[in-house]
């Protein structure tokens, strides 16, 4: 049995030496790669932090303590350590462990999370509710009473919330702690001053500066003994980690919090030495731990950011996964809605160079990677920003550029008060484009996305689009490009693009939809369809060949909707269905109600289906589409029992 297969809890990480933690962190990687390498994952963050997790537990009693995540995609060793070790198989999925932190599998995780910057905020609550409760440690009135430890990466500190903690975390009269942990990575390469500022601090501190500086920062704090004496007992694998230069006290310590560090994030002794000391401090402290972001695998840390989320990938033929030397392939489908994107951009950038683009750390997840590359000038990655990306992008409509934002769906909303405050209100035609809308598989309820046309359907001149397949989204970003009225967004889902509707696209016209099906003169039902599945529902269509006659309409529009459409059908007495891959209060939905409402007409034979209300766990996307019956199966049921509706109401019966 192995010595991870072996542990009870954390608490069992007391009892082994150096050499069998160290053992365990490589049974711990292991573990973690061959799964990732058949379910896809997060791989290279979770690479990155294995002896980090494995010194913070050791220290700390998080069952008591209090651990908080920032993102929390560096999870998998932390659960991995809490007992769920039989839920790897299944990762990502229903039947098993989630991607991030779940408080439905273990009360080792505080809260769901997978937005960055949050970490720092949430701990600082928990630490003054502690205290607050009688709870909180204190080395003389309650030494037996709950830490706090927060864990933040070097990309997400920048990040606005995350300064907001800070700034509040330096008025804690007791023990905080802020775990660093600085690889020198966000999902692509850091952005900004403080990214360059951590690399300064990377090359340029001594050991003889830093234990200086940490020594007259420590004089007069309870516990600062503990800590000096760490310093002076500091091997030389820390030591070896820095150059010439002055400590790090001039940063952190303006949030009022002692810093420490950097040290060796991968030497088990020294963390262990390091999270001890800290520990006891009755003030807040910043422990900077440097690490190697896919740490112990070839493959990971030469390429972290194919290997930060990758699809499920293969050792090349005749070669088994392991630390050095070897070559993976990661095994790819159809070509995805983001590589659309990416294309279409660099399209739009080569016609018209006013068009500029941004993303928030994301460029290979949204697609801008080629953009960026071929006009550095013209597209910036801003780090883990959204709203300062937003308003950035206001700032640029508003010299005559045409700026897109490429975000995902979920992260829009961190920069919702942009849109509406420097974009919309001011008139400015800001172009968002929504990656991952709607379901998104594995990632779960964090990433899925379903408020973006409820949040944007409340701005006044905003034009709301979604995309169904390539030519489309390609025709949704020209209609973008030449529309001033104001902000405009297109969405698309985390799926392959179709190639049903391939042959052709008509352009986008303000307000209008187009039909897929064959033209009858009144047909049985009609779907009106917000984005991609209207696919499914022309499958679902096909399903009543003989039976009935459903017209499946591509509404292209949720703002404005296609009135004249509408009113059409409405009047002709056919039953309409709305699908959305979004959540009905205040989707597309609701906005063909309120039309119909508003035209005077009668809705009692209009029925809205999208996303529920309620949470959707990790899985499959195809198995989430099928559970919310947004798969052509579950629109086929829709549509009979709407048919079943109006012939009810047809005869006179009250449905």
């Amino acid at each position: 049995m192995s010595l991870l297969e072996s542990l009870n809890g954390p608490q069992d990480l007391r009892d082994l030496s150096i050499a069998e933690l160290e053992q365990l962190a490589g049974e711990i990687r292991e573990a973690i790669c061959a799964q990732v390498s058949r379910t896809g994952g997060h791989l290279a963050p979770n690479l990155g932090v294995v002896e980090l997790t494995i010194a913070m537990h050791r220290v700390f009693d998080f069952g008591w303590d209090r651990l908080l995540f920032d993102v929390g995609h560096q999870c998998y060793p932390h659960k991995l350590l809490t007992g769920r070790l039989p839920l790897l198989g299944n990762l990502r999925t229903r039947a098993g462990m989630a991607g991030f932190p779940e408080p439905d599998e273990s009360p080792y995780d505080l809260f769901r999370v997978g937005h960055a910057g949050t970490g720092i905020s949430t701990a600082v609550g928990m630490a003054r509710g502690d205290t607050l409760n009688g709870e909180a440690y204190h080395h003389k009135r309650r030494p037996d009473g709950r830490r706090v430890v927060t864990l933040i990466g070097d990309a997400s500190i920048v990040n606005g919330v995350a300064m907001e903690g800070l700034n509040n975390a330096g008025t804690l009269g007791r023990q905080f702690l802020v775990v660093l942990n600085d690889n020198g990575m966000s999902i692509a390469g850091p952005q900004g001053a403080l990214a360059q500022h951590f690399d300064r601090v990377r090359v340029s501190h001594t050991y003889t500066g830093l234990k200086k500086g940490a020594k007259e920062f420590l004089k007069g704090i309870p516990g600062g003994e503990a800590l000096r004496d760490a310093y002076h007992r500091m091997g030389e694998a820390a030591k070896a980690m820095v150059g010439d230069g002055a400590p790090e006290s001039t940063w952190f310590e303006h949030f009022g919090l002692l810093t420490v560090g950097p040290i060796d994030g991968h030497h088990l002794p020294t963390l262990i030495e390091f999270l001890e000391a800290v520990k006891d401090l009755d003030r807040p402290c910043l422990l900077h731990v440097k690490t190697v972001k896919g740490k112990g695998f070839s493959f990971a840390e030469g390429d972290a950011r194919t290997f930060h989320s990758p699809s499920p990938f293969t050792a090349a033929e005749g070669q088994e996964l392991q630390s050095e030397g070897c070559r993976v392939v990661v095994k790819s489908g159809g070509r995805s809605f983001t590589s659309a994107f990416g294309d279409a951009l660099l399209d739009l950038m080569d016609r018209d160079e006013s068009v500029v683009a941004c993303t928030a750390a994301m460029p290979d997840g949204t697609g801008v990677t080629d953009a960026m590359e071929k006009y550095p000038d013209r597209v910036w990655d801003t780090g883990i920003c959204e709203s300062h990306a937003l308003d950035m992008m206001a700032g640029l409509a508003k010299t005559g550029s045409k700026p897109f934002f490429a975000v995902y769906s979920t992260f829009l909303q961190r920069a919702y008060d942009q849109a509406f405050q420097e974009a919309a209100l001011q008139g400015l035609p800001v172009r968002l484009c929504l990656d991952r809308a709607g379901l998104v598989g594995g990632d779960g309820a964090v990433h899925h996305g379903f408020a973006d046309v409820s949040l944007l359907r409340t701005l006044p001149d905003a034009a709301i689009l979604a995309a169904i397949d390539e030519p489309s989204l390609r025709a949704a970003l020209e209609f973008m490009r030449e529309y001033d009225r104001g902000l405009s967004s297109v969405r698309y889902p985390r799926d392959d693009v179709s190639s049903r509707f391939a042959h052709e696209c008509p352009p986008f016209e303000l307000g209008k939809a187009r039909l897929l099906t064959d033209r009858v003169e009144k047909p049985d039902a009609a779907i009106l369809a917000f984005g991609v599945p209207a696919l499914a529902a022309v499958q679902a269509a096909e399903a009543f060949a003989g039976e009935a006659n459903i017209a499946v309409y591509d509404a292209r529009f949720a703002k404005p909707v296609d009135r004249s459409l509408i009113a059409e059908l409405v009047e002709a007495g056919v039953p309409i269905l709305t699908l959305e891959e979004h959540t009905l209060p205040g989707g597309f939905g609701s906005a063909v109600l309120e039309a119909v409402e508003e035209m005077g007409l009668n809705n009692a034979l209009v029925r809205r289906h999208g996303m529920p209300d309620r949470w959707i766990k990790q899985d499959g996307r195809k198995q989430q589409l099928a559970e919310v019956g947004l798969d052509a199966d579950g629109i086929e049921k829709q549509v009979r029992g709407l048919l079943a509706l109006a012939a009810g109401v047809r005869e006179g019966v009250r449905v």
